[in-house]
């Protein structure tokens, strides 16, 4: 299937890690050409390379999202390079582990800034280009604590919500554009994040780690974590051509994980 992207330039967001990565990867090849932002550019570089090495169009760049000064120049840099951001993956790193109460208030700001704030100024700066040119991709990652809260996951089920709720009601307003606007959000797949988080449970709950990846994989009736590229392929259809008329949705990549419907 030609997803009909191929030229067409991308922004993913954290791009130095593993999910961000992989979307990275299956935008590549599809012949678009890909920024790679990362608030640790040698992450967002080595994966930039690794993309050229195989033929695909990819540069990186040092991008801390909490810092709104950085969005104008970062966005006129690409710009001035490669042209208009056509699609843009909104994928932020995740807050640290911990309870949703007792929590510094200047840590909820500083997690509001650069996981939901950002996204939604970014997104806000490339717009005006997609309306002119009359097609645009918007693609959100987030988590499925967005639908059944995480324990232990506090900050990340609080605020990434907000962005379902952003997310369906900018897909209403420009939908006339040729603009879509989706939220993607991943079960447990193999990335060093989800590793961290098995690792924090099992030191928490005095359990051996291999107990709690035994008890997390009997939960997921597909029987294992997802590959990276499979969530990849996932955004990369929804930035495709063939996906215009999905807009608005909430898709899950997470082997039926979530319980709820």
């Amino acid at each position: 299937m030609d997803f009909g992207i191929s030229g067409k330039v991308a922004l993913v967001l954290g791009a130095g890690g593993g999910l961000g990565g992989a979307i990275a990867r299956s935008l590549a090849a599809e012949g678009v050409k890909v920024v790679l932002a990362d608030i640790d550019p040698k992450a967002a570089e080595a994966n930039a390379a690794a993309l050229r090495a195989t033929g695909g169009q990819a540069m990186s760049m040092a991008w801390d999202l909490g810092d709104a000064g950085a969005i104008e120049p970062n966005i006129a840099r690409i710009e001035a390079e490669w042209g208009p951001v056509e699609i843009l993956v909104n994928n932020t790193g995740g807050p640290r582990p911990g309870t949703v109460s007792g929590q510094d208030p200047a840590l909820w700001r500083a997690s509001f800034d650069s996981m939901v704030l950002s996204v939604i100024a970014i997104t806000d700066r490339v717009l005006p280009g997609m309306k002119a040119r009359k097609w645009g991709r918007i693609i959100t990652s987030t988590s499925s604590g967005v639908i059944a809260p995480i324990p232990n996951l506090g900050l990340s089920n609080a605020l990434r919500i907000a962005l379902v709720g952003w997310s369906k009601t900018l897909a209403r307003e420009v939908g006339a554009d040729g603009i879509t606007a989706n939220i993607v959000l991943p079960g447990r797949i193999a990335t060093p994040r989800i590793s961290f988080l098995d690792e924090q449970k099992a030191q928490r709950e005095g359990r051996p780690l291999a107990d709690v990846q035994a008890e997390s994989l009997a939960a997921i009736p597909a029987g294992r974590y997802g590959e990276p590229s499979e969530y990849g392929d996932m955004v990369a259809f929804l930035a495709s051509a063939r996906a215009g008329y999905i807009t608005g949705s909430t898709i899950r990549v997470d082997g039926g994980y979530v319980p709820s419907i």
